[in-house]
């Protein structure tokens, strides 16, 4: 059955918030209850402030938070909770979570998709197969992350609401565009560091970026991590983009000749654009193929920050 991601929101919100208001009236008589066991009433507060209530509390927006919960750390908005439901949603495209069971299903070194059939045998929402998640600025790749986050989406409240939970994402996040680009730009632009934040710099789900041009970007799950990874993005992904960017300057440049004075202005912008690209990511691809040929192997035991600063060189700054 379609489910409305705005009807769970709505249902969820009203739930943390629920309890917050349960937890700070018990505090509230506990304080009561003490203040007259010990002969305190009227000399010590009862009242607990929202700030020191430390529980969930939901509000839409950041605008709508009051000054008594200034210094709530606890406190979160619509676009959080979004947030963690495409964390969550980026989770199930690993292997980490499943639709179909709770806790963790791939959590172990080098764990496979056959770990994860074993599990779960007959998935309602499959994970990726090789653990590369491709993040560009368009739809190039058949596993392109915000393709396979709206497969996601299809598959956990269905096809008939589908483009309006699109929609309530994207407006949840922020930003201007369709749905889709919008969701397209939180995972090129905010996505790690979101991630980063919420696991305490130190991260799981690695992000490989070639820069600041954006010419190319993908995630991989460090639990999965093979020693083969590096070799498998050069010749499966980075080099099809390389020869995507060629492709693209090729055919803007002869269909440039035809162009008006307003299309070939147009143009030239994206041409220059294609080709900072195409330079970023061969520079890229150079420095991928240099650690894809030591075959690094990673223990999880080492812990992220010591796994981490083995790739570098290759993979985005935690900040």
């Amino acid at each position: 059955m379609a489910t409305k991601i705005s009807d769970k929101y709505e249902a969820w919100k009203a739930e943390a918030n629920a309890r917050f208001d349960q937890l700070k009236a018990n505090e509230e008589e506990l304080n009561r209850i003490f203040a007259e066991i010990y002969g305190m009433v009227g000399e010590v507060p009862i009242e607990v402030e929202d700030r020191y209530v430390s529980v969930a509390r939901i509000f839409d927006t950041a605008e709508e938070i009051p000054e008594s919960f200034k210094g709530n750390k606890y406190v979160r908005t619509r676009r959080d909770e979004i947030v963690s439901l495409i964390s969550y949603a980026v989770g199930c495209m690993f292997g980490r979570y499943s639709l179909d069971k709770d806790g963790l299903i791939l959590a172990d070194q080098g764990d496979t998709v056959t770990e994860y059939l074993a599990r779960v045998p007959v998935p309602t929402f499959m994970p990726d197969e090789d653990n590369i998640l491709p993040i560009t600025d368009d739809e190039y790749f058949d596993d392109d992350i915000v393709g396979t986050f709206v497969e996601w989406v299809r598959a956990a409240y269905g096809e008939e609401t589908l483009e309006e939970n699109l929609r309530y994402i994207a407006d949840a996040l922020g930003g201007s565009g369709s749905a889709r680009q919008v969701i397209r730009d939180y995972f090129v632009k905010e996505f790690f560091g979101d991630h980063c934040q919420t696991y305490k710099k130190r991260p799981i789900y690695w992000l490989f970026d070639s820069g600041k041009k954006n010419g190319f970007r993908a995630l991989a799950y460090m639990h999965r991590y093979q020693p083969d990874l590096l070799a498998r993005l050069r010749t499966d992904y980075i080099h099809e983009q390389q020869e995507r960017y060629r492709t693209q300057i090729a055919h803007l440049e002869e269909a440039s000749f035809d162009a008006d004075r307003t299309q070939k202005v147009r143009m030239e912008k994206q041409l220059k654009k294609l080709r900072e690209q195409l330079a970023e990511t061969t520079a890229f691809e150079e420095k991928v193929h240099h650690l894809a040929d030591q075959m690094i192997e990673i223990d999880l035991d080492d812990g992220v920050k010591v796994n981490y600063a083995k790739f570098q060189d290759v993979l985005a700054k935690v900040k």
